[in-house]
């Protein structure tokens, strides 16, 4: 398969996944605590089989590394291609019944994230990018449309934060030296995504997350114009130890202090 036919791949269990979530949302649901203390609802995981049994039926020699599964100790033997899938990122938000949750299916080849879909049911959105031909896009309401990264406006810096992590000492001091217009707080990969569709310029995050977090809206974000770095400023890589990564920061340019 191409990646255009693996990226519509994508998207198409994503969207699938989303009508899940919501029918679970719409009929209620119990939130639960895996053995990390994180939340997890039967959305999550309804979401993930779908996920799964579609990219396994359609790419069977491609591993799949998903985050329920993971969580039940299924540790799969990951070659130089393999999916990362978080069925529903953000579980906090789906929990308090915000609609800043999303799906993300991301595709890794040698260690870098090559095409993803982040997938948002709640807000009728979905992104898609391609990191090797630089085309990303946005499907809502409107129809699908291509996106990409921003300059810094005159005024200011438009910074994102999580919700979970808005009062971080380390925001500040890493934005000390910057000129920054505005701080927001929202949930999940959809902060990749507003970096990505120019919505705004930075996203620096320090706090705890995992392959399956990042992998497709790095793609996205990767695809639109922008960068995901570590605070050393190398690469966000993929299929590391424990799958967990460190701290990293979301650009969509480059914002003159470095």
């Amino acid at each position: 398969m191409t990646d255009a036919e693996l990226l519509a791949l994508a998207a198409d269990l994503a969207r699938r996944a989303g009508a899940v979530i919501l029918a679970v949302r719409e009929r209620g649901f119990e939130t639960l605590r895996k053995a990390d203390a994180s939340p997890v609802t039967e959305a999550d995981r309804a979401a993930e089989a779908v996920i799964v049994a579609g990219l396994r039926e359609a790419t069977p020699n491609m591993a799949v590394v998903a985050e329920e599964e993971i969580a039940a100790g299924h540790l799969p033997d990951c070659g130089e291609a393999f999916w990362l899938v978080d069925p529903l990122d953000g579980t906090k938000e789906f929990a308090g019944l915000r609609d800043d949750f999303c799906i993300n299916i991301g595709l890794v080849r040698r260690g870098r994230p090559v095409l993803g879909i982040v997938g948002a049911p709640a807000r009728g959105e979905m992104y898609g990018g391609i990191v090797a031909t630089r085309q990303a896009w946005k499907r809502d309401a409107a129809g699908e449309h291509s996106i990409g990264t921003r300059e810094a406006p005159e005024e200011g810096l438009a910074v994102l934060a999580s919700r979970s992590h808005a009062n971080d000492a380390r925001l500040a001091e890493f934005l000390a030296g910057r000129k920054v217009a505005a701080i927001g707080n929202i949930g999940s990969a959809l902060k990749f995504c507003r970096v990505a569709e120019g919505a705004a310029d930075l996203y620096p995050r320090f706090g705890r997350t995992m392959e399956w977090d990042t992998a497709a809206p790095q793609a996205v974000l990767e695809a639109a114009g922008g960068s995901v770095r570590t605070l050393d400023g190398g690469p966000l890589g993929y299929g590391k130890p424990g799958w967990e990564n460190p701290h990293f920061i979301c650009r969509g340019r480059p914002d003159g202090a470095e």
